[in-house]
């Protein structure tokens, strides 16, 4: 009896993560970078996100939408009169995912 409390001391954190009930929300269809934006949303980034954009993780993320199929990334490094970078709609299959 004794031997057994000690293994679960010991591997309490395997049992723990085993049982651990908390769940993250779900990703929202459509999710903004830019805090400008309606659709940037705090609580979303309190974990790394991350975009599958058809099948090759993309880092470069501005704004994504599922439901369109459509991500928006910066043209290079060019940037707009505002000093802020130039975006370009890419369309395809896109998937978001916590890290």
């Amino acid at each position: 009896m004794r031997a057994a409390r000690c293994a679960d001391r010991r591997f309490w954190w395997i049992i723990h993560a085993m049982t651990d009930t908390t769940t993250l929300p779900p990703l929202p269809d459509r999710l903004s970078v830019d805090p400008r934006s309606p659709y940037h949303i705090p609580a979303a980034f309190e974990r790394e996100v991350g975009i599958k954009f058809n099948d090759k993780d993309r880092l470069d993320v501005e704004e994504y939408c599922i439901s369109e199929g459509w991500v928006k990334v910066p043209a290079g490094k060019t940037l707009d009169r505002k000093g802020h970078p130039m975006i370009i709609k890419l369309k395809g299959k896109v998937e978001a995912f916590y890290r």
